[in-house]
């Protein structure tokens, strides 16, 4: 989960808790420090070990630019944007490395059985 939010109001912090409470590992990564429902959320300067299948985006457009080799770095196979995320053109580099982009919102996708 990238843009992941101590602030239980925004839909990334629900999005962490969907995703605990259906047994999906999940690794919280965001600007500010804190935790969901047990979960750290680690800065970007300290990726996760291991395979990476879903990266689900909740950063705005013009503050994903920053983290494109961060993202291409996790080698996922999927990469999830959420409503008000889409990216042409991260879309295109990922599409360039075979990684199936979504353009769904994680929450209902969670809810449907569609994750």
């Amino acid at each position: 989960m990238l843009g992941a939010s101590p602030n239980p109001e925004r839909f990334s912090h629900k999005a962490v808790k969907l995703l605990k409470k259906f047994g999906h590992p999940v690794v919280a990564v965001g600007r500010r420090a804190g935790e969901i429902d047990g979960i750290p959320i680690i800065g970007f300067d300290n990726p996760p070990e291991g395979p990476v299948h879903t990266v689900t985006i909740y950063l705005a457009p013009d503050k994903q630019k920053a983290y494109y080799d961060y993202i291409l770095n996790l080698h996922p196979r999927r990469v999830i944007f959420n409503p008000g995320t889409e990216n042409p053109e991260l879309e295109k580099i990922l599409k360039e490395r075979e990684v199936e982009i979504v353009r769904n919102c994680t929450l209902q996708m969670l809810r449907k059985g569609l994750f």
